[in-house]
């Protein structure tokens, strides 16, 4: 689901009185490099079937929110699960642990943050626990806040800001060739 681009570092010098930034240096994926919208929220460790799960229900724009509790081990989602993400319109999912088949995202209409990559899958499955506050990288994540993400970081919202503000002018810097 394309979405406008947004920047995450205009959103907060704009709205930076209402927003949480999550300081993990996630990396991105899918061929959606900024997303948006409501959040739903995930908890698992080293298990991908509760996002396979979550993942195959309409999205309707959402954003899922996985914690992995940073686990590097198991990927928690795959270039399967992500055709799942974009063929079912969820606006992207940011993930507190890894993913796998990298490359078979690059070309699908979904945004992805994660903190890495790895050739694992996980194969005991656990029981997850859904639609609860997470904390990730010293920011909450409520089921229905809003989720903002773009290469830069991850930004949480109590609401949908309004992407019609523009921030200040930005900078203007000299030109090096000069």
């Amino acid at each position: 689901m394309r979405q406008p681009t947004i920047v995450t570092a205009d959103l907060y010098d704009v709205h930076h009185a209402s927003l949480e930034v999550c300081e993990l240096q996630f990396r991105s994926f899918g061929a959606n490099r900024s997303f948006f919208g409501p959040c739903v929220t995930l908890a698992t460790f080293e298990d991908h079937t509760p996002v396979l799960a979550a993942l195959q229900q309409p999205g309707n724009g959402r954003v899922l929110v996985v914690d992995g509790q940073g686990s590097l081990r198991i990927g928690l989602m795959g270039d399967r699960l992500a055709k799942f993400a974009a063929d079912n319109g969820w606006g992207g999912v940011v993930i507190d642990g890894v993913i796998r088949d990298s490359l078979g995202m690059e070309n699908l209409d979904i945004g992805v943050k994660a903190l890495g990559t790895t050739a694992r899958r996980g194969w005991a499955p656990i029981t997850p626990t859904n639609d609860i506050a997470l904390t990730i990288g010293g920011a909450t994540f409520n089921p229905g806040d809003w989720v903002y993400a773009d290469v830069d970081c991850v930004i949480v919202s109590r609401t949908e800001l309004d992407l019609t503000i523009s921030p200040v002018a930005p900078l203007s810097y000299p030109d090096p060739q000069q």
